[in-house]
């Protein structure tokens, strides 16, 4: 998708040419989302469909692939995330953990987060609400995904990160971990064949400034692109910025390539992340119809836009 990304959804024969285009391509999957991002257009989010992320992780997102080694670091302008994988303890020993990647744990903090931000408290049950998380992360009980699921549970709870971003004349670096504190059923409780999370307590810090920086987003949306975490983190990026801003922003491949796609390397690199920048764009644009957003020459310009969840409902959340 290049040309005409423009206000996706302003008009119903933008959704049908949309259909029209998926079904033409024969993709089951990308059919479903662009339905699905119809139906968020006609159903502006509410209630459990509001999610909540920090607005730190909006701007630069974890990997989005498996790591090779313990630290993995990203920048985006003046700020830069690294994260450290940690360790485990399974009842008789550590276990060493990889670095959280991919969609799961994107999924799993926006899960976090929001009941961090709803309930205003850094302690989150899983034991009792276990088939609840599962239910509004779409993932089963069953296959590949409900096992990546308990592994990046683990993963994230043991990660620690640094989070370093500039502020008028100062520079300032935050240390801590998101989950200081991680519980789980040991295996053998009930069946059970592997450790279970039964709590997780957010690290002080991180809860603070998640309290006072989250960015509302929609659950529907994140579900829907959950097969592609670039698509997940243009999502967050737009819906945290478009509403923001007051006149027309470009900015430049090489600008997007910084921030988005550090991944890509080799003698391709920028055309190869060129090509996949676009395409996660046209997804994410498909399920925030809202987004004035265009491939124009050079890169992309964004628009002044409407919010992807309304502030009267975003204040309605956090009054109760």
């Amino acid at each position: 998708m290049t040309k005409g990304i423009t206000s996706i959804g302003s008009a119903a024969s933008d959704l049908f040419a949309a259909i029209a285009k998926e079904r033409e391509a024969k993709a089951p999957i990308d059919l479903a989302r662009v339905e699905r991002g119809g139906e968020i257009a006609d159903h502006r989010p509410e209630g459990e469909d509001v999610t909540f992320m920090h607005s730190i992780l909006c701007q630069i997102g974890l990997p989005r692939a498996k790591v090779v080694g313990d630290r993995f670091e990203r920048k985006s302008g003046p700020a830069a995330l690294e994260v450290r994988a940690g360790s485990i303890w399974n009842g008789s020993e550590m276990v060493p953990q990889f670095i959280p990647y991919g969609t799961i744990p994107r999924l799993l903090l926006a899960y976090v987060s929001t009941f961090a931000v709803r309930n205003r408290t850094p302690e989150i049950p899983f034991g009792e609400s276990a088939n609840e998380a599962l239910r509004l992360l779409g993932i089963t009980k069953s296959g590949h995904r409900f096992a990546m699921f308990r592994s990046q549970v683990s993963a994230l709870s043991a990660c620690s990160m640094t989070i370093g971003f500039n502020a008028g004349d100062m520079a300032y670096t935050f240390n801590g971990s998101p989950v200081e504190q991680f519980e789980a059923w040991l295996p053998g409780q009930e069946g059970q064949r592997a450790m279970w999370p039964s709590r997780l307590v957010l690290g002080n810090r991180f809860y603070e400034t998640l309290i006072k920086h989250a960015v509302p987003s929609d659950l529907r949306a994140l579900s829907a692109l959950g097969n592609s975490a670039l698509a997940m983190d243009i999502y967050l990026f737009l819906v945290a910025r478009l509403h923001r801003i007051s006149r027309p922003t470009k900015i430049y491949w090489h600008q997007l390539q910084g921030q988005f796609g550090q991944e890509y390397g080799g003698a391709n690199a920028a055309t190869d992340f060129k090509r996949a920048f676009k395409k996660a764009l046209g997804q994410a644009a498909s399920v925030y119809r809202d987004a004035n957003v265009e491939v124009v020459h050079g890169g992309i310009e964004l628009r002044p836009s409407r919010p992807a969840v309304e502030p009267k409902e975003v204040r309605r959340l956090r009054a109760v």
